[in-house]
């Protein structure tokens, strides 16, 4: 229980330079894959139970990551890394095209998991040209479009059979499988989408953008609904939906302290509901200010995105000599916080890899 009377005591680590960070938390995506005995990647490790099985939902955008590895950072082993769990991901898919959870409802798909294994069919075909992730990427977005209901919203085969408006991110999975298989269908869905989540928006706030109705959502949510609304609009040219992701990232801003510390949970008025910071959600709003200094030049994306992954790297452990946590990313901070309490979870890792990355393309 060390970590937990480290962070009760308030210990940060020294931050070192931005490379040092970056290596780290690589090397350990790099275990968490072959911490499995299948080709998946693991959930991640939890300081009550070590490392958890592969997490098919984030294998299929950590395949990006490791993708994006390979070609910036000429990283070979990341390459191979991509193109394995790729594979896997093809193995796993539920005859129907959807992706299931097997320790939820095996056999049975979900919603959200199946649009993010679709982001990774799609790159693996791109970088590949192999046919079976164009065919796999093709049935699972005929699936998701299958499921969504006539207003838009996802309630079937999606978290307590309820509409979550951070499903954006999977409309812009389909409308990236769209680019390399065009389907009529599968643009009218995600369209469709995107349109209902229009509604859920107020100020730069979200409805329904929780796990569960009622709750304030976590940043980790509120960033995946951002996102899906920011690369629609890239790929749509709709200057509604990079409308509606600029209010929302303007309205985060004014959440990020001097040190970086964002409140975890933050509710549909913009109310701060929670005394710890979700790391993960400090990442994925990294990200995204970090895309829109790139389109508009505006300082105040850079310095937020700075702050926020500063604060990251301060609670990330460089020093540690145990390898299940040398370089990994908390869920939460403290480490019994709400989000992933007491685990180092492995999308905490691949969005401050992605978000790094961007920055050194930035600086570069």
């Amino acid at each position: 229980m060390g970590r937990v009377v480290r962070d009760a005591l308030g210990k940060a680590s020294a931050r070192q330079d931005r490379e040092a960070h970056l290596i780290a938390a690589v090397g350990w995506l790099k275990r968490a894959q072959a911490a499995t005995p299948d080709d998946g990647v693991s959930y991640g490790y939890s300081i009550r139970g070590g490392w958890r099985p592969s997490y098919r939902e984030t294998s299929g955008y950590i395949a990006i990551t490791f993708f994006d590895l390979a070609r910036q950072r000429q990283d070979s082993e990341s390459g191979a890394l991509a193109r394995t769990v790729s594979k896997w991901l093809c193995e796993v898919q539920e005859p129907d095209g959807s992706i299931a959870n097997p320790q939820y409802r095996p056999h049975t798909g979900i919603v959200f998991d199946t649009g993010q294994v679709l982001l990774g069919y799609v790159r693996a075909h791109r970088e590949t040209n192999d046919a079976r992730f164009h065919d796999a990427a093709v049935r699972a977005a005929s699936w998701l479009a299958g499921r969504i209901d006539p207003d838009g919203a996802w309630r079937r085969n999606t978290h307590l059979e309820t509409p979550h408006t951070y499903n954006t991110r999977v409309a812009w999975s389909m409308l990236e499988c769209n680019q390399i298989a065009p389907d009529a269908a599968v643009e009218s869905a995600a369209r469709r989408n995107l349109d209902w989540a229009l509604e859920q928006e107020r100020d730069g706030y979200f409805r329904s953008c929780a796990f569960t109705p009622g709750v304030a959502p976590f940043t980790h949510t509120i960033a995946y609904a951002i996102r899906g609304f920011l690369e629609s609009a890239r790929l749509l040219r709709d200057a509604r939906y990079e409308e509606t992701a600029v209010r929302a990232a303007d309205a985060m801003i004014e959440h990020v302290r001097e040190d970086g510390w964002i409140p975890g949970q933050i509710d549909e008025d913009g109310g701060s509901a929670a005394r710890y910071c979700c790391l993960t959600g400090n990442c994925q709003l990294a990200i995204i200010w970090l895309k829109l200094y790139q389109s508009t030049g505006s300082t105040r994306y850079l310095d937020a995105a700075k702050r926020s992954l500063g604060f990251v790297m301060e609670h990330q452990d460089l020093t540690t000599s145990n390898p299940d946590l040398h370089g990994a990313i908390k869920g939460s901070h403290p480490i019994w916080g709400s989000y992933a309490p007491l685990s180092y979870p492995n999308w905490a890792a691949k969005f401050f890899i992605d978000a790094l990355l961007l920055w050194d393309e930035i600086e570069s």
